[in-house]
Order: structure tokens, then sequence, then C-alpha cells
């Protein structure tokens, strides 16, 4: 890398924490707007190079995105983590903890083998601005297809969902109810935080009955976004809604694989980092890091809001014209 200004650092990590969890891919981005700003920002910021610095840049600050996710998720990953082991103490794969344990897993060796074969060659080969911004239209019809195409089964999972957190709430109020006024606001919190965890725990219940085949071929998804310009959440999505579960799991379980696979890729790029490749440039490394993390954690807290009842369209919009006119723009304009 010829330079990194903290500038370029800011913008880039900030951009890969929201467009990371957003279905708008953060690699698409990360190519598309040095090319389009031009000057040093494209000299400086190419993916495409071999050995390109600033790809170990980006793939590294997924670390930082991945802790967001963990923080937001805590609670699910202690279980998770929980159920792995004691799994494998007992023998046996029977809790709901056990069995989402085993999906995550099974869902994320697809996508694990293929980027440790792959990875390399995809972003060199299809890391380009014009292939990202014709990935980035195509998908903008994946998420335009997902809710278009969304079948029965998920719009009841819609339903079911609203329903488990209507008799969660019910319950709620009827313990604030019996306990008086006593507790004034502490009691309040206290009952947003109960309230929170079990629609947490109603969640990965219902994830589990999905099973470990499905589980696989939603993960398998992930291997799309290897391709500059399609989202891993948004593919991931629309994988669960097809399999029949709603928006909101559907996004809840993309953004709990994603979590190993950003990180295990970030790891990765680490020792990179440290070596000659980040020579020069670990200052702006740090920079990118934590406003990537921020961005994501901000991100997610808004997705699973935003997914409880709207849909992905908007997202797909943006893709399709954001991708068509950059494609107009590098390959007739500029």
């Amino acid at each position: 890398m010829t330079h990194l200004t903290y500038l370029e650092a800011a913008v880039v990590g900030l951009i890969q924490g929201v467009s990371e969890l957003f279905p708008v891919s953060s690699l698409g981005h990360n190519v598309l707007i040095p090319a389009l700003i031009g000057g040093s920002w494209a000299q400086d910021l190419s993916v495409a190079r071999p050995e390109s610095p600033y790809l170990a840049f980006i793939v590294g600050l997924h670390v930082a995105t991945a802790i967001a996710l963990l923080i937001y998720f805590w609670r699910d990953w202690i279980r998770i983590i929980g159920g792995f082991l004691t799994s494998i103490r007992h023998r046996e794969v029977r809790t709901r903890d056990q069995k989402l344990a085993w999906m995550v897993i099974l869902a994320t060796i697809p996508v694990g083998l293929v980027g440790l074969v792959a990875e390399h060659p995809f972003r060199v080969v299809f890391g380009k601005p014009i292939a990202a911004a014709v990935f980035l239209m195509v998908n903008g019809v994946i998420l335009y297809c997902g809710e278009k195409f969304r079948p029965r089964s998920s719009v009841l999972a819609d339903q079911q969902v609203l329903a488990d957190q209507e008799r969660a709430a019910e319950r709620e109020d009827a313990l604030i109810a019996a306990g008086g006024s006593a507790h004034g606001q502490a009691g309040g919190h206290e009952a947003v935080r109960r309230a929170e965890i079990a629609q947490a725990i109603q969640a990965d219940e219902r994830l589990a009955r999905i099973g470990y085949g499905q589980a696989a071929l939603v993960g398998s998804a992930q291997i799309l976004a290897l391709l500059a310009g399609i989202s891993r959440s948004g593919v991931t999505m629309v994988a669960g809604m097809t399999r029949g579960l709603s928006r909101e799991d559907a996004a809840r379980f993309a953004f709990l694989l994603a979590t190993p696979v950003i990180l295990a890729a970030g790891v990765l790029k680490i020792p990179d980092l440290m070596g000659p490749l980040g020579n020069g440039i670990r200052g702006q490394i740090l920079v990118g890091s934590i406003l990537s993390g921020i961005g994501a954690y901000v991100s997610v807290r808004f997705l699973m809001r935003y997914f409880q009842t709207r849909t992905l369209t908007p997202f797909a919009i943006y893709c399709f014209v954001f991708g068509l006119l950059s494609v107009i723009y590098l390959g007739l304009i500029k």
C-alpha cells in the first residue's frame, strides 16, 4: 500500500462496520467507493492487487465487527457455547442450546472450506469496481426476489413471532402488576430486560426446530459473499426465509452465523497486518477498527428492530440503483 490516510481508514472502517450487517455488501462498497472517488483513493484502496495490503486491512476490520456482534448477542453465545460443551461431555444433542450449537457449526463448515481455498482468487479476480457494481445489482435482485417470492411458511412464521412476543409481554405485565408499584422504575427496567431475554430464548427455540440440513443450506448461502457486491447477511436472510424462517429470525440466524466466519477471516489476516503489510498504517488500523466496531454494534441494534416489521425491499432498490449508476459512471463516463 503506497499510503493509507487516517481519513481513508476512518471512512473505510465505518463503511465496513455498517455495511457488513446491512444487506448491501461491505466489500462491494469498499471496492466501489474508492473507485468512484478516484485519485489517491483509487490508487491506495484496491483489493484486486495480489497480496493487497488494503484487502488485509478491510478483512482485518472484521475482528472489530465480530466483537460487536459478540457483545450484542453475548447471552446467546454463552448458551450456544455451553450447549456445545455439554453435548461433547454427555455425547448427546437434545436441548435447544445443544442443537443450535451444532447447527451453527454445520452451517459454517461449507463457507469456511470454500473461503480457505477460494477467498483470495475470488477477491483478486472479482474485486474490480465494474464487477463489484454488477454483483451489487445482482444482490439487489436477490433481495427483491427473496421478498417477492417469500413462501407462505415464512409469512406464517412472522405471525408466530408476533404471537410469541405478545404472550411474553402479557406475562411481564402480569408480573409487574402482581409486584405492585413498589419496584418503581428499577422494576420496569428489570421487566424489559427479562422480556428481551425471553424473546431471545423463544427465537433460539424456533431456530433450533429448522434442523441441521436446513441450517447447512442457509449457511452455505454465505459462500456467495466471497463475490464483492453480494451481501453475506442479505443472501443468508433470503436463504433463511426460503426455508420458512420469519424475517426477524432469519436476520438473527444470519448474524449468528456471520460471527464465527467474519471473526475467523479477521483473525487470519492479523498476522499480515502485524508484518510488513501493516508497516506505517497501524494507527490507521486502530482508528478503522474502532469505527468499524461502533458502526457494527449500532447497525445490529437497529436491524434487529427493523426486521420485526419491515422488509428487504428498500435495500434491494438501493443496491440495484447504486450498482447500475456505478456501472454507468465507471464504464461509460469516467
